[in-house]
């Protein structure tokens, strides 16, 4: 039974002690399993020696029959990826846990509990050959979306905001198509010898006119000109049939909220994600009056 110990850096905690229990990094060849135990600053790994009796090869046996890792039980709910450290800790470091540069290599593991980004734990872990098996793609799909800077709509609408419009009259919305704000927008992000691609684009936009209605539009709209006068908008459009009078400000407060689709590629898997962004505008909206 080999023991390790890390040192492992914890956030936003709500308690004096963490407790978790996470993979240890898996054998390249196939043998031994593992468990981590955390405290608050301390991780320490227990994982069957691929040369003893633990029976890892078969995966029948070993220690941590549960969620955690050994064969026989259910699958971890853990994920976990390796990075070799670059540059590599200098000789004496604890990385290394009593092995000198060389022997072995020390990795940064990444392990997020449930698949959900917001649980992870990041740690150095010594293995004396390079782990596998251990990188999830759909992982790094979402870290490839991390490195994305998707905004909400960059809003276009006439009447302007700080103009007026009418009750009957067109109004025209639309948003700027930009890599941030309407797509494609594509990162990548690795872990060892797997690179994952996501690409992201806007589906739809949602744009909730502030009156109890709303329209859907399923593209980015097209932008008013002088030209166009009192046509109507061809893709993305709305009439209001009652003044903004009565509202807060005497305003309609406008929202558009997009809905971006991300595909992802990579580690002989793909997926989708989904995430919304949202802006505000305001209209003002009076009521047109006819002359005798």
């Amino acid at each position: 039974m080999l023991i390790r110990r890390s040192t492992a850096a914890a956030t936003a905690l709500t308690a004096a002690a963490l407790t978790l229990a996470l993979p240890g990094p898996a054998y390249a060849d196939g043998h031994g399993s593992a468990e981590t135990h955390c405290d608050l600053f301390i991780c320490e790994v227990e994982a069957n020696d691929p040369g003893s009796d633990g029976k890892g090869a078969s995966g029948n046996a070993g220690h941590g029959g549960g969620d955690n890792g050994g064969g026989g039980g259910k699958k971890s709910k853990w994920s976990c990826t390796y990075k070799r450290a670059d540059p590599q800790p200098p000789a004496g470091s604890m990385d290394w846990e009593g092995h000198k540069p060389g022997d072995g290599a020390v990795y940064e593991q990444t392990c997020s509990y449930g698949g959900d980004s917001a649980y992870h734990v990041i740690r150095m872990v010594w293995a004396a050959d390079p782990p596998k098996g251990g990188v999830d793609p759909a992982v790094l799909a979402r870290q490839a979306v991390n490195k994305m800077r998707l905004r909400g709509p960059d809003i276009g609408i006439v009447p302007k905001p700080g103009g007026k419009g009418l009750v009957g009259l067109p109004v025209w919305m639309w948003t700027a198509k930009t890599a941030e704000t309407y797509g494609p927008n594509t990162a990548t992000a690795s872990a060892g010898a797997v690179t994952v691609t996501a690409t992201a684009k806007v589906d739809q936009i949602v744009w909730d006119m502030g009156d109890g209605h709303s329209v859907t539009c399923t593209t980015a709209g097209t932008p008013y000109k002088a030209s166009y006068g009192k046509q109507s908008s061809p893709d993305c459009g709305y009439r209001y049939r009652h003044s903004s009078k009565d509202e807060p400000g005497e305003k309609y407060p406008v929202t558009a909220t997009s809905t971006w689709t991300i595909d992802w590629r990579g580690g002989g898997q793909t997926g989708q994600l989904t995430q919304t962004r949202q802006s505000q505008t305001q209209v003002s909206i009076g009521q047109l009056k006819v002359l005798n």
